[in-house]
């Protein structure tokens, strides 16, 4: 059952259900023990200094700051969660994930059909989905790891090479999402969060997905692991120095980005959109909003990013399509 969970919860968390680095700012540009209220200056003077690539929207009534998150920053990566908490202390609101709201019923149909979830349809086997190439790959890989894939769902294969292979989430700092939600919690400042998926509704739009869907997040997740662990270190080393592009071209990156629920079209339009929406309304309010988005939903084509520019808004922050196409930084 553990087995089974795990790579459910590792890809329904990372849905959200470049400039030069700024950490060598001070933060503290006025004085800390002050009673006047913060600026919004230097609310995002603090965030950015916390070392996380972000964007900010600033409006007539205040800003709002896009903090873009990737799940399992490695310890070694360099950045300073502190500075991101004190920036969320001065916000006035926040923005964060929200984690799919599963009840005890779905619970039990995760127990009574995890079959459905974890393996192939009707005793087939993954040589009836992929072609001779592909089937090489993967034997290569259970050469590797003494492991037999044949009979393995191919959204659960992938999870199992991304998570227990290549190990990705091994020795990582806390992410921004659960950092930020403590902070405001402590200093009552109030959380915001996309509408929660229904247990019931993932599990059978899971349940409904064709073997074959799943065959792109299995090659991802091949790629990723046949890179190795240097890869691990790269995507962080590339957040930390904001490089989105080599972040999302990263194979971990990609593969995280391919699998389920991203390869669904529709829920990964209502991701968007729920984030696209709640954005919009925070830049109507007085004051400072702090969101902390998954990078892949802010910085894919077409996502929340691309997606605010559609709409006029002007966004501050590292470019996240490449030179000849990326907004300015700000």
């Amino acid at each position: 059952m553990n087995a089974m969970i795990r790579p459910l919860a590792i890809a329904l968390a990372g849905a959200g259900l470049t400039a030069v680095p700024l950490a060598a700012q001070n933060p503290a540009t006025e004085d800390p023990a002050s009673d006047a209220p913060p600026s919004d200056n230097r609310i995002i003077v603090t965030a950015k200094a916390a070392g996380a690539p972000m964007w900010t929207i600033e409006t007539d009534k205040g800003a709002v700051i896009l903090v873009g998150e990737i799940r399992a920053v490695p310890k070694s990566t360099p950045w300073f969660p502190d500075r991101l908490e004190s920036a969320t202390h001065e916000a006035d609101r926040v923005i964060v994930r929200a984690a799919p709201k599963f009840s005890p019923g779905d619970v039990f149909r995760l127990l009574f059909r995890g079959g459905k979830f974890t393996k192939l349809p009707d005793k087939s086997v993954a040589a009836d989905y992929l072609d001779d190439a592909q089937r090489a790959r993967l034997a290569r890989l259970e050469a590797e790891y003494d492991i037999d894939y044949d009979r393995r769902s191919f959204l659960m294969t992938g999870f199992d090479l991304l998570a227990r292979r290549l190990d990705f989430d091994d020795e990582t700092t806390k992410d921004a999402t659960d950092i930020v939600k403590k902070a405001a919690r402590k200093a009552d400042v109030p959380i915001t969060r996309p509408e929660r998926f229904r247990g019931e509704d993932l599990l059978d739009n899971l349940a409904e997905a064709p073997p074959t869907s799943h065959i792109p997040c299995l090659e991802a997740a091949m790629s990723a692991t046949e890179a190795g662990q240097a890869i691990i270190q790269k995507r962080g080393d590339d957040w930390r120095s904001f490089d989105i592009p080599a972040v999302m071209a990263n194979p971990l990156e990609v593969a995280l980005g391919t699998c389920w629920p991203w390869a669904d079209d529709e829920l990964g339009d209502e991701i968007r959109g729920q984030w696209v929406g709640m954005i919009a309304d925070a830049s109507q309010q007085a004051g400072v909003t702090l969101a902390v988005v998954p990078l892949r939903v802010l910085a894919e084509p077409d996502g929340v990013l691309d997606q605010l520019e559609a709409q006029n808004f002007l966004i501050g922050g590292p470019d996240w399509r490449g030179k000849a196409t990326g907004s300015p930084e700000g």
